[in-house]
């Protein structure tokens, strides 16, 4: 059974104070007495004096409506037996734990309070058929004002339960989209950042030996950078799409740059959907990425075609290998790749070897 949720507002506020026209009941007994007794009108007035604070607490305090149900009970308990109008008071106390309580408990506490009113009945001081007339209503509203206040409750916590779920998936959106943010700025900057220093260090070594050569370097720098904020910008907005050609071509000149001769095998009638192509574009950037800065390799091999079933992009180098730990950008290449069905292998053992696999149902 789910524990009771906290009432996100009280439900005696949907029709604000109007409510308290029922306490006139308890004076109807004094009224319509024969002997009219002032006893009688003190006693209701005594009671119905003593429940206006607890009401007042329902109103501004409707967390604590279990606690108020249970006074509620105990001021009819106590006043019912001389003035059958005070049962009115067990409405009032259906009402608070029906606001709190899930069904099933609410239930018990309806059915406690019938109980506990008939036994009342048999007990009263007050004469038939007069006693009758004041504990009937009661006895039927205790179920009427129950049901009305389950369902308005339940109601009330699924709405309250549905805002929560919509402000999670809201937060779980809001959180990927950066992760997405974060990953392609990564692959942006990380591949555009090391063309920049490779060629600035060429730069610096050919403006002694070679001016003229040092300025085609620093144009093709300046052309680097403005690329790097134009996509910047594009990512930001979601509108990038990167080409797998035009990472290969990218990817030509930075190595070359670097003079590590890049080799590419790729099947030009293959046509990738573009979310695939987004992704093994940026995974090639990344994997080139990784060749220039760390592979110190002379060589490097990308093939890309259909195997068994699968498209396949392959990036390998001939340099250190080894086997350090993933960074961000071959976790972020991992993540996009899951993402679509597909697998990532990394080996190190003679060079480097990144082979990305995706289902060719997916890619093509």
């Amino acid at each position: 059974m789910s524990e009771p949720t906290r009432p996100q507002k009280s439900p005696w506020r949907t029709m604000d104070w109007l409510f308290l026209v029922y306490l006139v009941i308890p004076f109807f007994q004094p009224i319509f007495s024969p002997e009219n007794p002032p006893g009688e009108w003190l006693l209701a007035a005594g009671f119905v004096g003593a429940f206006l604070p607890v009401f007042v607490a329902g109103v501004l305090r409707p967390e604590r409506s279990r606690l108020l149900a249970v006074l509620t009970t105990l001021l009819g308990v106590a006043g019912t037996p001389f003035n059958t109008g005070l049962s009115i008071l067990f409405v009032y106390a259906a009402a608070f734990a029906a606001s709190v309580e899930t069904r099933r408990v609410a239930l018990r506490w309806l059915a406690a309070l019938t109980v506990i009113l008939g036994v009342l009945g048999v007990v009263s001081l007050v004469p038939l058929p007069w006693r009758l007339w004041g504990l009937l209503p009661s006895l039927l509203f205790i179920w009427v004002i129950g049901f009305i206040q389950i369902e308005g409750s339940e109601k009330g916590r699924e709405a309250a339960e549905l805002r929560m779920r919509n402000a999670r998936v809201e937060h779980l959106a809001t959180v990927s989209e950066r992760e997405r943010i974060a990953r392609d700025l990564h692959d942006l900057l990380g591949h555009s950042l090391t063309a920049v220093v490779v060629r600035a260090q060429l730069v610096r070594q050919l403006v002694p030996a070679d001016p003229d050569k040092a300025r085609t370097e620093a144009a093709e720098i300046e052309q680097i950078a403005r690329n790097a904020l134009s996509e910047v910008r594009s990512t930001l907005g979601g509108w990038r799409q990167a080409s797998l050609d035009d990472e290969l071509e990218s990817a030509r000149a930075t190595l070359a740059s670097m003079g590590v001769e890049l080799t590419v095998h790729q099947d030009d009638a293959l046509t990738l959907v573009g979310s695939v192509e987004h992704a093994l574009a940026l995974a090639l950037r990344e994997a080139v990425t990784n060749v220039a800065r760390h592979a110190r390799a002379r060589t490097c091999h990308v093939r890309v075609g259909v195997e068994n079933g699968e498209l396949r992009l392959v990036v390998a180098d001939d340099g250190r290998g080894g086997h350090a730990r993933e960074g961000n950008g071959l976790a972020g290449i991992r993540e996009r790749v899951t993402a679509l069905g597909g697998t990532v292998d990394r080996t190190g053992t003679v060079g480097t070897t990144i082979t990305i696999a995706v289902p060719a149902e997916v890619a093509l």
